[in-house]
């Protein structure tokens, strides 16, 4: 297990996962077998199931608003889902909720709060004595600034470079926590000299980098959850949220296997269109000249419409 967990913490999951309690619930297979399971992400972060409530089913009867699922077939379930996914009707997707608890470097943690449709409850470093864990990337994942994309990677760094960039992370953030624990006065290598700052931890906190980590408990309905996956799985989405987004991609899938399905197919994997861009691809399929069409797309809307439908329009530049 790459993610650090405390002796306290791992009791505690182990009896989680021991306890077994009869309950007039809707329970769902997959679920169960993985809830209190801990899907290690990064080089010290996890995603942990803590709970969840409903199921395909939940969407269903609030959609029919029933109270049960009369003599309906799994495949109207299905259809109906899809149906909902497609016209986005999305209220029946609210119905559903998942508890996780994550642990995430400060930077990524930064990224996520941003979608505030969720209920967060964070570690806190005024109470408590932050781990000793920083998030350090490999070397294959560091790239230069994008020169088109402001808020992105572009290509990748010399294997030298990166080396160097690793070391350099590596050693200020061991040095910054060093300094940490002197200002608080704990570590083994406080001594007399150190121990005289008993700062207060609130305080002393301010000294550590964005890529240590945090942890909380992060609970949010069916609806929200997808959107989160739909934008922090997308291409131009930060390699780091995306690798937590792709594990709660697959615990999703376990968990709404219809809506998962649906979701995939209608907005994960799907292509949506603008006016002018429904116009190029009429164009192109009647054979004629898309350029007046090309004329109203800024370059990078161009280079998008490029990469959904895998095509190359610079002929008609």
């Amino acid at each position: 297990m790459k993610g650090h967990i405390g002796g306290a913490r791992l009791r505690e999951i182990a009896a989680a996962r021991a306890a077994r309690s009869g309950t007039l619930r809707v329970t769902v297979g997959g679920m169960e077998e993985v809830l209190h399971r801990v899907f290690p992400v990064l080089d010290h972060g996890f995603v942990r199931v803590v709970d969840y409530m409903g199921d395909d089913g939940a969407v269903v009867q609030a959609a029919r608003v029933s109270y049960g699922r009369g003599t309906r077939h799994t495949r109207d379930d299905r259809a109906l889902i899809r149906y909902l996914m497609r016209h986005a009707h999305t209220t029946p997707f609210e119905m559903c909720e998942l508890k996780l608890h994550v642990k995430l470097p400060i930077f990524v943690a930064r990224q996520w709060i941003r979608h505030r449709t969720a209920s967060v409850n964070e570690y806190s470093g005024r109470y408590s004595v932050l781990d000793r864990e920083f998030y350090v990337p490999d070397p294959s994942v560091l790239g230069v600034q994008d020169p088109r994309n402001r808020q992105g990677r572009g290509a990748a760094l010399p294997p030298g470079k990166a080396r160097r960039v690793v070391e350099m992370l590596r050693r200020d953030a061991a040095a910054c926590y060093g300094h940490y624990e002197r200002l608080i006065g704990a570590g083994a290598g406080t001594g007399a000299s150190g121990a005289e700052y008993q700062l207060a931890r609130e305080l002393a906190r301010i000294n550590l980098h964005l890529n240590f980590y945090t942890q909380w408990y992060w609970k949010t309905d069916l609806h929200n959850l997808l959107r989160f996956l739909e934008l922090r799985t997308a291409p131009g989405a930060q390699h780091e949220i995306a690798e937590y987004a792709r594990v709660i991609c697959g615990i999703t899938e376990k968990w709404v296997p219809f809506t998962w399905e649906a979701f995939r197919d209608y907005r994960l994997d799907a292509v949506r269109l603008s006016r002018l861009e429904v116009a190029v691809v009429r164009r192109l399929l009647a054979g004629s000249d898309p350029r007046e069409a090309l004329q109203g797309l800024s370059g990078r809307e161009i280079r998008e419409l490029e990469y959904a439908l895998g095509i190359d329009l610079s002929r008609f530049a």
